[in-house]
C-alpha cells in the first residue's frame, strides 16, 4: 500500500495583518513616549509619597515633643502609643493613595476596581466581624489608656512588655524573648503592673528561742538608711511583724514600696542588706529564698 501525504495550506491574511499592525504599534515612537511618560509618572508618584511619609512623621514627632515640653501635664504612656499609631495610619493612608494614583497613571480604570472591591467587601464583610471587633477594641485600649507601649502587662497566660499596640493586634515580648501577637478583640481582662507602685516582700525566719524584739529593732534601724541609697524605694521599708508561726520557727515579714516593676530588684537588695545586718549583729535568723 502506498502512503498518501496531504498537505493543508491555510492562508491567514487577517492574522498576518494583525501581527504586522501590532508590531508597528509596538515599535512606534508614540507608544514608547506614552510608556516613558507613564513610568516617569509612577516614579515621581512613588518618590513624592516617600517624601510625604517622611515629612509627615517628622511633623507628628515634633508635635508630640512640643506637648511633652509644654506646661500642660500629659500622659507620656499615651503619647508614646498615639505617636506610633498616627505614624502607622499616615503610612497606610499615603500608600493606599499612592497605589490609586499609580493605577491611574498606567491607564487602569480605578473606579471600576473600587466598585468591584466594594461589592466583594460587602460580601466578605459578614465574615469579618472579628476584624471589626479587633479594631473597635484597639481604639478603646488606646483612648482609655488601659495600657501603653513599654508597660508590663498580663493577658490571660501571656505576660511581658508591650512593644506595639495596633488597631488590630497587640504585641507583647516576654522576659525570655518570646513574642506574643494577641488580637485586640480577645482582650477581655488585663493586669497592668506598670501604673501603680510595686511592693517588694522579704520573709525572715527566726527560731523560737530567738530574740524577736531585738531582731525587729535592729532590722528596722538598718532599713531607715535604704531610701537614700536606692532611689527606686518610694517609702520607708517596714517590718510588718510576725507573718506566721511554724512548729520550729517564726517568720517576720519586711516590705518596701517601689516604683513600678522595680520590686524584683529591691527585693534582692533587701535580702543582701538584711543578710549583712544579721551577720554584723549576730542574730539567729535566715532570709527565705525568693518565691
Amino acid at each position: 500500500m502506498k502512503k498518501i501525504t496531504v498537505w493543508l495550506v491555510i492562508d491567514l491574511p487577517f492574522s498576518s495583518k494583525m501581527l504586522e499592525g501590532f508590531l508597528d504599534k509596538l515599535f512606534a515612537e508614540e507608544t514608547w513616549l506614552i510608556i516613558g511618560e507613564s513610568l516617569l509618572q509612577v516614579l515621581l508618584i512613588f518618590v513624592l509619597s516617600r517624601i510625604v511619609i517622611k515629612v509627615g512623621k517628622s511633623i507628628i514627632s515634633k508635635f508630640f515633643l512640643m506637648r511633652a515640653n509644654s506646661p500642660i501635664r500629659v500622659s507620656e504612656r499615651r503619647d508614646a502609643t498615639l505617636l506610633r499609631l498616627l505614624k502607622n495610619i499616615l503610612t497606610y493612608t499615603v500608600n493606599f493613595i499612592t497605589i490609586i494614583m499609580i493605577l491611574e497613571a498606567v491607564n487602569i480604570e480605578v473606579k471600576a476596581l473600587l466598585a468591584g472591591a466594594g461589592i466583594i467587601g460587602l460580601a466578605i464583610g459578614f465574615g469579618a466581624q472579628s476584624l471589626v471587633k479587633d479594631v473597635i477594641m484597639g481604639f478603646f485600649i488606646i483612648f482609655e489608656d488601659q495600657f501603653s507601649v513599654g508597660d508590663q502587662i498580663k493577658i490571660k497566660d501571656y505576660e511581658g512588655e508591650v512593644i506595639e499596640i495596633g488597631l488590630r493586634t497587640t504585641k507583647i515580648k516576654s522576659s525570655i524573648g518570646q513574642l506574643f501577637v494577641i488580637p485586640n478583640g480577645s482582650i477581655l481582662e488585663v493586669t497592668n503592673f506598670s501604673i501603680l507602685n510595686s511592693v517588694a516582700v522579704v520573709d525572715l525566719t527566726l527560731p523560737y528561742d530567738g530574740d524577736i524584739e531585738r531582731a525587729e529593732k535592729t532590722i528596722s534601724h538598718m532599713l531607715e538608711s535604704l531610701p537614700t541609697k536606692y532611689e527606686d524605694i518610694v517609702k520607708m521599708p517596714q517590718v510588718l511583724g510576725i507573718q506566721s508561726l511554724n512548729p520550729n520557727d517564726v517568720v517576720l515579714r519586711i516590705t518596701a514600696e517601689t516604683v513600678p516593676m522595680r520590686h524584683y530588684f529591691i527585693g534582692r537588695v533587701l535580702r543582701k542588706e538584711i543578710k549583712n545586718c544579721i551577720d554584723e549583729n549576730h542574730l539567729k535568723a535566715t532570709v527565705q529564698e525568693e518565691s
